[in-house]
């Protein structure tokens, strides 16, 4: 009998080792329990701290059972230093609420999409080498090393080559065209006719003539023809022609690729992207996710998916692919904190439909291929929607009724704290932030740049309530056209394409325009410089901000028609204030502002409810303003600032600015803070003051503007060399290959004496110029060479 009674503990202790649903617990409480994940781990474990699981989709499993048993149950799966490899998204539905997933260290826990190859490779054409695929293909990405490989393309890949790293109007002509095999399948990716974003194209067919049909193009809500100029070409195989391009040919399951120098394959770990996500947290209103929190993880490796289904957002330039590498639809309190995005094809965190309480903080975000964070509701939120530009809803079909229709959107979630950079690194529709059909999002202390669009972007004025504060936002718009490190629209439901019939609207009902914008955005307390364009841009019907504390270091600051925006306490370096085409009682007031250059005013029905106590360069700007029976009580001269070099634009105690009422911006608070985030983020170069005193003196000094070195024509010397008239002018003294002007017809010893057909004396005039004109994406200026004027058109990135 004790013998039996030994044998039947021995199985007990082998079944409660090997299998079922048995897991550790925390005993901080009999609520809480706790599953290790490991590479190392074992299928067959139980999932404990010494005997871990090998994979996290088996934690979620145990995390089922464990629901199924207790639905109140506090889990957190603990995962372990090492590489996971995903086959399928992790899906995490209602029944998992109070979840956590929790990384070791997101230097020491990856999560990617793709798959490893093990491939034999053979010699082919010249320095190519071809292996046969085995099993079923689907990556569209290949990673040597952690390294990303480049898909055959044309032209090839220069990272200082601009628009896709490298662009040329002849990518599809017919002469090229004729020289490829078989270009079924190749994608062409071409910027908008206006630069307003990107279309990507698959090539289904090619004529006779050389030309190409495609499908595609469904990228942009403001359709036009392809960019003549801005155009590349990628997954061609007689293309294939640099180190680290492939081509994987599909048909007969064949991969080509040619090696980086240097590159031992036999050794090397190759990783073909095959997820479209990563991780969906997905739920509904009625029965939503909640109390979700990830954090401490590395995720990397989703594909590109611009040729995926997109939808429209209302009247906005934008259409969406409704998906990223982490998607969350349906949810309430949900953290995702501490971890890294990187190498991914698509979009990083979609925020999707109805979600309360979701917080995005202290990530780091780089080199993806869409938009990093994204908040988007759904379209039957909107009362009375419009879907394209110009399409609009009769007043006598229209539901005037102020607000959202449902709650099927996002609201009350923060971006906090995040370091973003590098993204839309294939479509150009992208921001650091997007927002659109959402309410009350913060987004503070983020450090964005290195983008091809907008830093942040608000797609219309669905509902407002918005906090945009502490935020570095520079380096934007790099590759699109009139646009701003933050970019606005309000096409709401008073929005009219007819500007008549939008003036009569809004004059029989004043209130019309905060219909859908119900709370005001607050713009506050940020940085930002844009290069090309405007470094605050609130376009097309952009109503209900209040905007102050902002520190604009380039671009200055824009309202187009709309309406009650408050304007006060922000500073413009070395640019000024743009008011276009307002309404005649728009309800706008801009006062207690630093400007460094004249009003740039275009075609305004009234100048608002107030424009008064601004602090201007000079005497003249002043005056001209006042002409306009503005700025009765404004001031003029330099505002002092205390060391604008260094990016410090607090003003000195004596400063004019404070006869206006101006108060002193902090300037300790901009971007990131969390400290090892901070440690590796940039900041804006700061920008030579060329305003801000009656002075005519011109300074000795030099400029790199552009990728060229200029300086003042100051001595009879220089002038004579030139050949020139007067001592008067700007000297080009260097210019840099890889820059924008080193891809332009302008010469070393050239020397620029008229812009836009405005004199430039000195470097100061050109400055001024290029602030007014530069969202324009070109320059026409005069320059001076072989004793000759000469006109040239320089583009401007």
């Amino acid at each position: 009998m004790k013998k039996v009674v030994q044998i039947l503990l021995l199985v007990c202790l082998q079944l409660f080792i090997g299998c079922g649903p048995i897991v550790q617990k925390n005993y901080v409480d009999d609520n809480t329990y706790t599953i290790y994940v490991s590479p190392t781990g074992n299928s067959r474990n139980a999932g404990t701290k010494n005997k871990p699981l090998d994979k996290i989709h088996l934690a979620i499993e145990k995390v089922k059972t464990i629901k199924q048993k207790n639905k109140e149950a506090k889990v957190e799966v603990y995962v372990m230093e090492g590489e996971y490899t995903l086959s399928t998204p992790i899906i995490l539905t209602p029944a998992l609420k109070n979840l956590k997933i929790i990384g070791e260290g997101s230097d020491k826990v990856v999560v990617k999409g793709s798959k490893k190859l093990n491939l034999k490779w053979k010699k082919g054409k010249g320095a190519i080498l071809v292996s046969e695929i085995k099993g079923e293909i689907q990556f569209d990405q290949l990673f040597i090393n952690g390294k990303q490989q480049i898909l055959a393309r044309y032209p090839n890949y220069n990272e200082e080559g601009g628009h896709w790293q490298g662009h040329a109007a002849d990518a599809i002509s017919p002469e090229r065209v004729k020289s490829w095999e078989n270009p079924i399948g190749a994608y062409v990716h071409a910027m908008h006719r206006g630069e307003w974003g990107g279309f990507h194209y698959e090539i289904t067919k090619v004529n006779t003539d050389g030309t190409v049909e495609v499908a595609g193009g469904h990228q942009n809500n403001r359709p036009s023809e392809m960019h003549k100029k801005y155009r590349m070409v990628e997954n061609v195989l007689e293309e294939l022609d640099s180190p680290g391009e492939w081509y994987l040919d599909r048909k007969n399951k064949k991969l080509y690729y040619w090696p980086l120098e240097g590159l031992d394959l036999t050794n090397a770990i190759l990783e073909g992207v095959e997820l479209k996500s990563l991780v969906e947290i997905v739920g509904t209103e009625s029965v939503p996710v909640k109390n979700i929190r990830i954090s401490g993880i590395k995720f990397e490796h989703t594909q590109r998916t611009f040729m995926e289904h997109y939808e429209p957002l209302l009247r906005s330039d934008w259409t969406i692919y409704r998906g990223g590498a982490l998607f969350i639809e349906g949810a309430e309190n949900v953290t995702i904190e501490d971890c890294e995005f990187t190498n991914l094809g698509g979009n990083v965190i979609f925020v999707s439909k109805y979600n309360r309480n979701v917080v995005i903080k202290k990530n780091h975000i780089h080199d993806c291929g869409a938009t990093a964070v994204s908040f988007v509701g759904n379209p039957s939120a909107v009362r009375s929607p419009a879907f394209q530009y110009g399409k609009f809803v009769t007043l006598s079909d229209m539901d005037k009724v102020r607000g959202p229709l449902n709650n099927d959107y996002p609201s009350k979630s923060v971006v906090d704290n995040n370091l973003i950079y590098r993204i839309g690194r294939t479509e150009k529709q992208v921001a650091g932030v997007h927002i659109s059909m959402a309410m009350d999002i913060t987004v503070s202390s983020n450090s964005i740049y290195d983008i091809p669009r907008s830093g942040i972007n608000v797609s219309e004025g669905t509902w407002g309530g918005h906090i945009i504060e502490f935020n570095d936002v520079f380096n934007t718009v790099l590759e699109t056209s009139d646009h701003g490190a933050f970019n606005s629209w309000g096409r709401d439901r008073f929005w009219h394409p007819n500007r008549s019939v939008m003036n009569k609207l809004t004059t029989e009902d004043p209130e019309m325009p905060i219909w859908d914008a119900i709370h005001t955005t607050e713009i506050r307390n940020n940085r930002f410089r844009c290069d090309h364009g405007w470094d605050i841009d609130l376009d097309d019907g952009s109503s209900n901000y209040k905007i102050y504390n902002n520190v604009c270091l380039n671009g200055g600051l824009k309202l187009r028609e709309g309406f009650y925006r408050t304007v006060e306490n922000n500073i413009m370096v070395n640019n000024s204030f743009h008011p276009h085409v307002w309404f005649k009682k728009s309800g706008d007031i801009f006062r207690r502002n630093i400007v460094m250059t004249k009003y740039r005013d275009i075609r305004l029905s009234g100048w608002g409810k107030e424009v008064d106590y601004n602090l201007f360069p000079n005497k003249a700007a002043l005056t001209l303003a006042q002409k306009n029976n503005t700025d009765a009580h404004s001031v003029f001269g330099d505002p002092g600032f205390i060391d604008s070099k260094i990016g410090d634009y607090e003003v000195e105690s004596n400063s004019p600015a404070f006869k206006i009422g101006f108060k002193n911006i902090p300037m300790n608070k901009f971007g990131v803070q969390k400290v090892s985030l901070k440690a590796i983020a940039k900041t804006p170069d700061f920008p030579v003051v060329w305003s801000g005193s009656n002075s005519k003196k011109k300074e000795s000094i030099t400029l790199n503007w552009l990728g060229a070195q200029l300086k003042n024509i100051e001595t009879i010397e220089e002038r004579s060399a030139s050949g020139l008239n007067d001592t008067s002018g700007v000297l080009v003294l260097e210019i840099k290959k890889k820059s924008v002007l080193g891809n332009s017809n302008l010469l070393v010893g050239d020397v620029i004496i008229e812009a836009q057909e405005e004199k430039v004396a000195e470097i100061s005039d050109l400055m001024k110029i290029f602030q007014a004109h530069n969202w324009k994406g070109k320059l026409n200026v005069v320059i001076f060479r072989n004793q000759k004027p000469m006109k040239l058109v320089l583009e401007l990135k």
